[in-house]
């Protein structure tokens, strides 16, 4: 019988034909050596006990359970920002609510807005019925675009200021005067109450008062503005203020939801009749220059609104396993930086208009100082609780595809069943 040579196992078994006995405790060494490997039935020198692998494996299970035993909030709100995946640990769920709902997403930290709010819904009707009660019982101080009055074009040959012209004014008896400049310092529109004189004999009596030592002044146009012209700007005012609400309201209503759209008009309502209040409390002058403030006001105000509805409507698609109150709170945490960054900048320039820009902007700037304030506030409770109040959930933001296939049900009657 002819023996392999190269085999291992015909060498072991016949060890006198293998030609000395070193050859064959090389042999039972390299066979010994190659048995590193787990044998079939798991026992011998390279069990699980002896496993490094095994062993490490233990430890890092070891080090995974003590971690998630510490930081079950942060693992809930891991898997409440993933949409793919769903709450099956109601135990985790029953904890989380326990401690007050869930205080972050991920790495962002929630900050509670609507903890608070009710004593800032409060709060807004208070200002809301006050600025009413302000502006029926005192009345606007309506300036000359709306009463009617005079204006007058003046130029003169060198710069003047302001408060010099006033002045001079009213020296000669013309109280209430308005002076703004038209491009130049020497070039100035006047602005008086309604006088008892006619064009000519105004003329020459503006032309005495304005008159300055070493600077001669020229009256190129005078206008008189009768109280029904005022009147109808008056109205048309109002006019406007109401057609830019309800093009708000229809705005929203189309980009969001009817629910939004309610609870921006009523911010941007609050904003301008908070605004108009202060003037109306304070007797401030109202006039077409505030009012371009006001209509302004509303534009950013609903320019803030809309980037918070945005987030909104993001964060009810994205997140699940988190309630709406919740929700709107993380909208309102992502987008207060942008909201401090923009009012910041915002206010930094209506205060160099308020200290810089003169009388013409004088007034403009106040009314745009206290609508910042107004409509940054609006924004954050007003604009997002009264949506809350009434229902909002995910379900106004997810489309319902209907079915491909229906089941329908079909019935037949056999004739000769009656038979």
């Amino acid at each position: 019988m002819a023996i392999d040579k190269n085999n291992p196992l015909e060498q072991q078994n016949n060890p006198d034909r293998n030609g000395s006995g070193g050859s064959n405790s090389e042999v039972n060494n390299d066979s010994t050596r190659r048995r590193k490997k787990p044998r079939r039935d798991g026992k011998g020198s390279n069990t699980k006990a002896n496993n490094p692998t095994t062993a490490k494996s233990k430890k890092d299970k070891a080090l995974s359970s003590g971690k998630d035993a510490g930081k079950d909030s942060q693992a809930l709100a891991t898997q409440a920002a993933n949409p793919d995946v769903e709450s099956g640990d109601a135990a985790d769920d029953a904890a989380a609510i326990a401690e007050g709902g869930i205080k972050a997403v991920g790495n962002q930290r929630i900050i509670p807005f609507m903890k608070i709010e009710k004593p800032m819904a409060l709060l807004s009707l208070l200002m809301v019925i006050g600025s009413i009660i302000a502006i029926a019982v005192n009345g606007l101080n309506l300036g000359l675009d709306f009463t009617g009055g005079v204006s007058a074009d003046v130029r003169y040959e060198q710069p003047v200021e302001q408060v010099e012209v006033v002045q001079a004014l009213a020296d000669n008896g013309f109280d209430d005067a308005v002076v703004q400049y038209l491009g130049t310092r020497e070039e100035l529109l006047v602005r008086l109450p309604p006088q008892s004189d006619n064009v000519d004999g105004l003329n020459s009596s503006l032309t005495k008062a304005l008159t300055l030592p070493n600077n001669n002044v020229e009256i190129s146009n005078v206008n008189i503005i009768g109280s029904q012209v005022g009147n109808e700007v008056y109205l048309n005012s109002v006019m406007s203020l109401v057609l830019a609400l309800l093009c708000m309201l229809g705005y929203v209503a189309l980009r969001f939801q009817f629910k939004l759209a309610l609870g921006a008009v009523l911010s941007l309502f609050h904003d301008a009749i908070v605004t108009i209040g202060v003037f109306a409390l304070f007797g401030f002058p109202f006039d077409l220059t505030v009012l371009a403030a006001i209509l302004a006001l509303i534009g950013y105000s609903l320019n803030d609104t809309i980037v918070v509805y945005d987030r909104i409507r993001e964060n009810f698609r994205r997140v699940r396993g988190i309630t709406p109150r919740q929700t709107i709170d993380l909208s309102l945490t992502e987008t207060l930086r942008r909201t401090i960054m923009t009012i910041s900048t915002v206010l930094l320039v209506v205060l160099a208009m308020l200290f810089l820009g003169g009388d013409g902007l004088y007034w403009f700037s106040v009314a745009l100082f206290i609508g910042l304030l107004a409509g940054t506030y609006s924004s954050t409770y007003i604009a997002s609780s009264i949506p809350l109040r009434m229902g909002l959930s995910r379900d106004d933001f997810i489309v319902k595809v209907k079915p491909e296939f229906e089941e329908e049900i079909v019935t037949f009657n056999d004739p000769k069943m009656f038979e």
